[in-house]
């Protein structure tokens, strides 16, 4: 053996021991990818690249072009798979709910035709008030307008008449308790004239005032009829209706122990239905109480004119009483 096939063993030897301890360092079938793949027909020989597996269907990835160039095109969707979701717009504005009808009429129409017969017969009643204290607001206004202008026409004639006999004759005509009561006097003095000398004038006097203050208070009597009807139903009103208050949630608590609930969609109908009522009071009172102190204040002030005009016949007589003693003198 030569020294030159010596050495080529020796080399194939150091060759093949370093094959197997890159292989044990690897597993099998693991190449470096710095190294050059070997051929497997023989130790060192160079192999060419083993090509990356092809996508099914899939379209060629074109090359990034330069600057200015037009970009790359999008690479299609290989067939089978899905395509990714599309995003909800959720800045689109989303449906209000709307609320469910309530199965209860709540006008005050639909509250009077749900209601019990008591609460009903409660609510025509106060309106039954109602509609009489405005006819008599009606009624008394015009009738105590026309009283304190005829009372302020007839004192202003009492005040610049001369004798009582003149007063009488520029009132008569007329039919207000003013003209009546110089008439009722001038008739009294008439009558009473032969018996002024002998007692005095004194009883005409005294007969003459006792005239004059049955006749203001028979008209004030005749102006505040209608006033204890408006003092009733202002004060009566309201504890009518709270009658009808205190029925109707009578029976709201009956429902609500029947149903074997507490849900306010069930309870409120009955307590409103109840509530209405009170209101309907209210509604009648207030007015009523509003309107009787006016007519009590207007009474009052027709009292006063109606007062004047009863001293100005009084004065009269006094008057004529005086100068017939002078002129019999």
């Amino acid at each position: 053996m030569t020294r030159s096939s010596l050495v080529s063993i020796c080399t194939a030897a150091l060759l093949a021991l370093t094959l197997a301890a890159s292989g044990q360092a690897q597993p099998a079938g693991a190449q470096d990818p710095g190294a050059a793949p070997l051929a497997a027909g023989g130790a060192g020989m160079p192999v060419a690249p083993a090509e990356p597996p092809a996508v099914p269907n899939a379209a060629p990835v074109t090359e990034a072009k330069p600057d200015g160039a037009a970009g790359p095109e999008p690479a299609a969707i290989p067939e089978g798979i899905a395509a990714p979701p599309v995003l909800q717009d959720f800045a689109a504005p989303q449906a209000v709910p709307q609320p469910l009808p309530s199965p209860h009429d709540l006008s005050p129409m639909g509250m009077y035709a749900q209601a019990d017969w008591v609460v009903k017969s409660v609510i025509l009643v106060l309106l039954a008030a109602c509609f009489l204290t405005w006819t008599v607001w009606l009624f008394k206004t015009v009738e105590t307008f026309v009283a304190r202008r005829r009372a302020r026409g007839a004192a202003r004639v009492l005040t610049r008449a001369r004798s009582l006999a003149e007063a009488a004759r520029s009132l008569s005509g007329r039919r207000d308790p003013a003209a009546f009561m110089a008439h009722a006097v001038l008739e009294e003095y008439k009558l009473s004239d032969p018996a002024i000398d002998p007692s005095g004038p004194d009883g005409v006097k005294e007969r003459a005032a006792s005239l004059v203050g049955r006749v203001e208070v028979q008209a004030l009597a005749r102006l505040r009829r209608g006033m204890g009807l408006l003092a009733t139903v202002g004060s009566v009103a309201p504890f009518v209706g709270l009658f009808g208050t205190v029925w109707g949630i009578m029976n709201a608590f009956i429902g609500i122990a029947e149903t074997q609930t507490t849900n306010l969609a069930v309870v409120a109908p009955g307590i409103a239905e109840a509530l209405f009522a009170t209101a309907i009071g209210l509604v009648a009172a207030i007015p009523a109480v509003v309107i009787y102190n006016h007519f009590t204040r207007a009474i009052a002030s027709y009292k006063q004119v109606l007062g004047d005009a009863g001293a100005a016949v009084q004065r009269l007589l006094s008057r004529d009483i005086d100068f017939r003693h002078v002129t019999g003198a």
